[in-house]
């Protein structure tokens, strides 16, 4: 008798003591308010050519203010078509928490970047399409049809 009541109450006390050792910590609400997220910007000139270096620009803020010397700044690149997959590379760091990305793409499209952006505990990957030279019906079709697939930050400036 004793050996089934045991049995009937242990599973409830390993219960609450499980749930005892997930208790919220009463300040997370402040915690979380008090760090500030990373913001990339991700700035792509409008019209970018095929066969020729072209420049991609990533300026990074937390708490208002420029990141230099960030933890880290990295990115991929690829087309739609799958003909170019760059692996994670690092980003150059120019100054003043701009950092640039240089390649010369070979054919015209629609590529994408994926960046992989952390400082002070604060990590993003933000990831943005974008056209070199003109696009196919095809890659038009798929930029339409597709649900937004990049949100950069909640700047008031996007390109």
């Amino acid at each position: 008798m004793v050996k089934s009541r045991f049995r009937r109450v242990l599973p409830a006390v390993l219960a609450v003591l499980l749930l005892a050792g997930c208790s919220l910590n009463p300040d997370a609400a402040d915690q979380y308010h008090a760090k500030s997220p990373l913001i990339a910007e991700v700035n792509i000139p409008e019209l970018l050519s095929a066969g020729q270096p072209e420049v991609l620009e990533i300026v990074l803020t937390q708490d208002g203010k420029r990141v230099p010397r960030a933890d880290f700044v990295h990115y991929e690149l690829w087309s739609h078509d799958g003909a170019l997959r760059d692996p994670m590379t690092d980003a150059v760091e120019i100054g003043d928490g701009v950092y640039t990305v240089t390649r010369t793409f070979e054919k015209e499209g629609l590529y994408f970047i994926k960046l992989h952006c952390g400082n002070n505990h604060s990590i993003i990957i933000p990831q943005k399409p974008f056209a070199v030279g003109k696009l196919s019906n095809e890659e038009l079709a798929f930029l339409q049809s597709e649900t937004p697939i990049y949100q950069e930050s909640d700047s008031a400036h996007h390109h």
